[in-house]
């Protein structure tokens, strides 16, 4: 019996991982009770954290955003049915890393745009991704 080369076992860590992440994301956008606990395990964030720090952070200021009381901005996008979109800003991919740095230096990303550099630390970012990632609506 031969052993299987290690760039053959990256491979295959690679795609179990991707496979995780798709169920996940299927579980997301299906199930409300299980959508909370997979966008955690997901974005390394905390749902309720998240919504504390959207709060905290006056995100509602500019965005429409789900659950969150007086959420009726126009500056930003709706954040109605995040979780099933592809893309963020239309630059990253909706994965909790693209989330999580657009999060902390969207004017990095796309430089002039809307959406202010808001000193988010890794935690609340991880946290606000958790909260958005856990919203099942599908997008209007």
């Amino acid at each position: 019996m031969r052993a299987v080369p290690e760039s053959l076992r990256l491979i295959g860590v690679l795609l179990a991982a991707g496979a995780i992440a798709g169920v996940g994301s299927l579980i997301l956008l299906n199930d409300p009770d299980k959508g909370v606990a997979a966008a955690e395990v997901l974005t390394g964030g905390i749902v309720a954290r998240g919504k504390i720090a959207i709060e905290r952070r006056q995100c509602a200021a500019c965005h429409v955003i789900p659950g969150i009381a007086g959420a009726k901005g126009q500056v930003g996008p709706s954040l109605d049915g995040v979780a099933s979109r592809r893309t963020i800003a239309g630059l990253l991919r909706n994965d909790a890393d693209g989330m999580i740095l657009w999060l902390r230096h969207p004017q990095a990303v796309a430089p002039g745009n809307a959406m202010p550099d808001m000193g988010l630390t890794d935690r609340e970012a991880r946290d606000i991704a958790a909260y958005l990632y856990s919203l099942n609506e599908a997008p209007s």
